[in-house]
């Protein structure tokens, strides 16, 4: 940039303005440079034909699975660079704070370490495919009402260690760009916010890329003092020809008001990113053409490929057996009933999200969605293998005919019931959820037809798709519901991978990424509604570090499945702990590990909170894990901290998980590996990350609930 005008680097930083490019967002050509291409979605490439819906991100989160994950990520960067996307915007890892979030489903669930992981994950993969990834939304965006006039008011603690961190941890995958929130931070717009912009990415995360601003995000012209790199889609709201950057940040170069070296900073942090990811070597041109559908340009390219068996797998291995008195997996039943709306493919077709209630649930809405290309119900999963099986399938899509529903199930030996609850981005409200949803009950009386179908058949298994927690109750522990199957949003193979477990195929070993309560007031945070139009609303974070799990077991509330939770096919035993110290070969910063082996902060620095020496594996955690069972299957250790009494942390909190797969009877020794930084907190008076005074003890188990190994750091 070095020969550009001033005119030319403001250009590099200034969307072209809303609809006046073929993507969502877009920016000019400048000299060689030839502008960028910014498009939806986290799980997909939207607005466009021949592309994959992936599961989303909940789903991959579900997982718990790194190499799945990142697949998925590879997958999507893939079709993003085949379309000619030089952006994509995604990861989404806003934090499941509030179970009724309307964009939980877009993100990786309730606990910062699993997001955390999720997004480091998403983002080597999506890189690793050509397309720069966008880290969003920055930050404390967690819920949909009101977003754009609401103040999220944080402690500085509980924002290092709960919110900032899946941040902090893509910028240590490389993340091109993050992406700043609508909302207010302790009464301060995220995208003119100096003390999350500047101090806390860019400083102590030594973020390089840029930051963007959601779209009419940007609030003022002095937000590039804030941090804020580049304004989308350009204008200051849709079409009002006007901009915050554009001639007015031309202006305050030029009159001093924004320095020379600042501006130079901006439009350096964008180009980089096109280099960083080699854009500038034969890529691909935009075709897509995100406001008409049925242009040309949008069926030119196919990005499909073989990306179908990374949905079907996410789709399996996201699917968290809840429930299972034996009847699970299905061994040629020789008749099975499908009931409910979720079973059957949508009568309007795939691509009507948020308008036609009926068929399976694969995403939410908004635009973190993209068009199905096909979509597989179960319904059709679970035909063609009766088909094979020679069982006799009968079905009941209706759900408001109760009686009719439970006279279909009699006599039958498998009655499958399926149901869903969805959400969205707010600018949508469908049937009186405004994004967020309006309580924690399934849609379209999905616990009245479970009761009706229970009611008249002994082995009755329920299905779930949903975009986060439901109150389960009225039905959990009815005698008759035999199995639950918790499906969340399995995207293009959504059937394909609900069969797969209830046959088998894949042994169920996803688990819950958020905890599922007995009662919706049991969480600690709940959604903040009122105010008028003008109003900012105040939503405090009063529940502090105790976020879903923590809170349940600081309270000691019972749930009714714990966040880690999920059943398998098969059984494992844990056994032979050992935790031996990794000695650091990084020998010019051992000053620092002294420092903090004696208590002292991490110091005041650029990028001091994603310093290698921070972040290298410090102690070993191994211990052995054995298939007790008749199956092959997947197990997800978890290793859970306890910090001492001094740190006034949480009773547990996740720290590492890996997955591991057995043969009946097959032992495996299994390694999870701690870092200084998981074993320190956040100290607001020194303003860095220092390890608590006294024992770090930690637990390995199944859950957040069940531990079968203990032990303590050697610190």
């Amino acid at each position: 940039i070095s020969n550009f005008t001033i005119e030319q680097k403001v250009n590099i930083t200034t969307g072209v303005g809303w609809m006046n490019g073929l993507c969502v967002g877009n920016t000019p050509p400048v000299g060689e440079f030839p502008g960028l291409c910014l498009q939806d979605s986290p799980l997909g490439v939207r607005f466009t034909n021949y592309v994959t819906s992936f599961p989303a991100g909940i789903t991959a989160a579900s997982t718990f699975n790194r190499a799945l994950i990142r697949a998925r990520g590879l997958a999507i960067g893939q079709e993003h660079k085949a379309k000619g996307v030089n952006v994509a915007l995604g990861p989404m890892m806003n934090m499941g704070r509030i179970a009724q979030g309307g964009r939980n489903w877009e993100g990786f669930g309730a606990d910062p370490f699993l997001s955390g992981e999720a997004a480091y994950e998403t983002i080597l993969g999506l890189q690793a495919g050509g397309v720069q990834a966008t880290a969003k939304h920055y930050i404390n965006n967690e819920q949909e009402w009101k977003r754009t006039h609401e103040s999220s008011n944080v402690d500085d603690r509980t924002e290092h260690e709960i919110y900032a961190h899946p941040f902090m941890r893509a910028v240590m995958a490389g993340v091109s760009s993050v992406m700043c929130s609508y909302n207010l931070i302790n009464d301060t717009y995220a995208c003119n916010n100096n003390k999350t912009m500047n101090d806390i990415l860019k400083r102590e995360f030594g973020f390089q890329g840029f930051i963007q601003s959601d779209w009419s995000a940007t609030m003022n012209t002095l937000s590039a003092v804030a941090g804020l790199d580049m304004t989308m889609p350009g204008d200051i709201a849709f079409d009002s020809g006007t901009s915050y950057f554009g001639g007015n940040l031309t202006a305050f170069v030029m009159n001093d008001t924004i320095s020379m070296e600042r501006l130079d900073d901006m439009a350096t942090r964008i180009v980089a990113g096109w280099y960083y990811l080699h854009q500038d070597e034969d890529y691909p041109k935009a075709s897509v053409d995100s406001w008409n559908i049925n242009e040309p340009l949008n069926s030119e390219v196919n990005a499909q490929s073989d990306h179908y068996e990374i949905v079907r797998q996410i789709a399996a291995g996201g699917t968290v057996l809840l429930k299972n008195e034996g009847v699970l997996p299905l061994d040629k039943p020789k008749s099975i009933v499908l009931v409910g709306s979720d079973a059957a493919p949508p009568i309007t077709g795939a691509n009507h999200l948020g308008i036609d209630p009926t068929g399976i649930l694969a995403m939410g809405w908004g635009s973190g969605t993209a068009y199905f290309t096909y979509l597989i119900s179960p319904y059709e999963a679970i035909q063609a293998r009766a088909r094979v099986d020679q069982t006799s399938v009968f079905w009941d899509f209706d759900n408001w005919d109760l009686a009719a529903a439970a006279s279909s199930v009699i006599d039958k030996e498998v009655a499958i019931v399926f149901v869903n609850s969805d959400s969205g981005e707010g600018y949508i409200t469908v049937d009186g959820n405004a994004g967020d949803r309006k309580n924690l009950t399934a849609w379209h009386q999905g616990d009245e037809l479970i009761l009706a179908v229970a009611a008249q058949n002994n082995n009755t298994i329920v299905v779930t798709n949903s975009v986060g927690p439901l109150i389960l109750e009225p039905w959990v522990e009815h005698p008759n519901v035999t199995a639950i199957l918790w499906a969340s949003l399995g995207g293009n193979e959504a059937g394909n991978g609900i069969m797969d477990i209830l046959y088998g195929n894949w042994n169920p070993s996803g688990r819950l990424p958020y905890t599922i309560a007995k009662n919706a007031t049991d969480y600690p945070a709940q959604l903040v509604l009122g105010g008028t139009a003008d109003d900012i609303l105040s939503i405090n974070y009063t529940e502090g570090l105790l976020v879903d799990y923590r809170w349940f077991d600081a309270q000691n509330i019972t749930p009714r499945y714990e966040f880690g939770f999920g059943l398998s096919y098969t059984t494992f035993e844990y056994s032979n702990l050992v935790v031996t110290p990794v000695n650091s070969t990084d020998s010019a910063e051992s000053w620092l590990i002294d420092n903090w082996e004696n208590g002292g902060a991490t110091p005041i620095a650029e990028g001091s909170t994603t310093a290698l020496w921070l972040h290298m594996p410090a102690f070993q955690v191994t211990f052995n894990v054995k298939n007790t069972g008749k199956l092959y299957g997947g197990e997800i250790p978890q290793l859970y901290v306890h910090h001492p009494p001094s740190a006034m942390e949480p009773p547990s909190v996740l720290k590492g998980f890996t997955n591991v797969e057995l043969a009946p009877d097959q032992t495996r020794r299994v390694s999870i590996t701690l870092s200084r930084y998981d074993l320190s907190i956040w100290d607001v008076v020194r303003q860095g990350w220092a390890k608590p005074a006294g024992t770090i003890a930690f637990s390995v188990g199944a859950s957040s609930r069940d531990f079968r190994l203990t032990g303590t750091i050697p610190v």
